[in-house]
């Protein structure tokens, strides 16, 4: 696949601190590329050297196969981004800052023009409202609105879903997944909501201290024949008896209270269910727990270096 961004050896220094530290990755044209770290591991200083907001120490960046140090403005042209909160115009309508923020990019639209770019952000029926009448959501949305008027083959999002209530975050997470399925836009996106970021992510890069800890796609980061399940019956013991006497007994990891964990192949969690109901044991609760925070969470840990999965 064709890359969109390569990055080389990037660092970034602030005299003897080092924000960034020799940190190398790539984004494929169509992806949805989930940067995640803790507060603090680099990611939003990476982000800003992306966006020449400021000047790496050391390394390369290539976005479109251009240099980004000689050709900033060709990069910027194709580029669409908002990082932090967006900075709109409170007391000007939605239409009126998409529209002002189109000049200021060179873009001339028509009014059915900007108003299909309200409808993509789901905006249209506010169109005419001012935007300090605006939920945080609704701004956040407005921010992409006019981020994508210039048309951009690339979108890098810094942290749209920070402060967002739970409809808020839905609303920018589908319209993430529209973006990338529908208008066939590639996308960087840091966020620290790891559920969020399994949802819409193709490809995943974890960094710690502004390094790479690991890069690869979801599928990839986590061994789905290593899936932890979490059984909760209505007879613990007798469960356990009868799993400990059964294949199953090799897939028993712990036991705590009423909880029965296993470590499986999650294809096999519907056999291991249809043979708990034979056993006439009724389940509970029969849940897959590994996912990309537990992950997320073992290697930051454990600080477990892997440059890349198989691509």
């Amino acid at each position: 696949m064709q890359s969109l961004i390569q990055v080389s050896s990037l660092t970034k220094k602030y005299g003897s601190f080092t924000a960034v530290n020799e940190l190398s990755f790539s984004v494929q044209k169509g992806d949805v590329y989930g940067f995640l770290g803790q507060n603090g591991a680099g990611k939003s200083t990476t982000i800003r050297m992306l966006m020449t907001l400021i000047e790496p120490t050391a390394g390369d960046i290539r976005i479109f196969d251009l240099p980004l140090s000689t050709h900033r403005k060709e990069i910027l042209r194709q580029t669409g981004a908002v990082i932090e909160k967006p900075e709109v115009y409170p007391y000007l309508s939605a239409y009126d800052n998409l529209r002002l923020f189109a000049r200021l990019s060179g873009v001339k639209l028509s009014r059915a023009q900007y108003m299909q770019q309200l409808e993509q952000v789901g905006l249209a029926s506010r169109a005419h409202d001012k935007v300090k009448t605006f939920s945080q959501g609704m701004k956040q949305r407005l921010g992409i609105g006019i981020a994508l008027v210039h048309n951009p083959q690339l979108i890098v999002l810094d942290e749209p879903t920070n402060g967002l209530d739970p409809q808020g975050i839905a609303d920018i997470r589908n319209l993430l997944l529209w973006l990338s399925r529908e208008q066939k836009k590639t996308i960087l996106i840091s966020s620290h909501l790891l559920s969020e970021i399994e949802q819409v992510a193709t490809r995943v890069l974890i960094i710690d201290k502004g390094k790479k800890l690991v890069e690869g796609s979801a599928e990839e980061l986590f061994d789905p024949s290593k899936t932890i399940v979490e059984l909760q019956t209505n007879d613990t013991a007798a469960a356990r008896e009868r799993l400990i006497a059964s294949n199953w007994a090799a897939h028993l990891r712990e036991s705590t209270g009423n909880n029965i964990k296993l470590q499986m192949n999650r294809n096999d969690i519907p056999a291991l269910n249809r043979d708990l109901v034979q056993w006439q044991i009724d389940v509970l609760s029969l849940q897959q727990q590994h996912s990309l925070e537990d992950y997320f969470l073992q290697v930051t840990a454990g600080k477990k270096h892997v440059d890349t999965f198989s691509n």
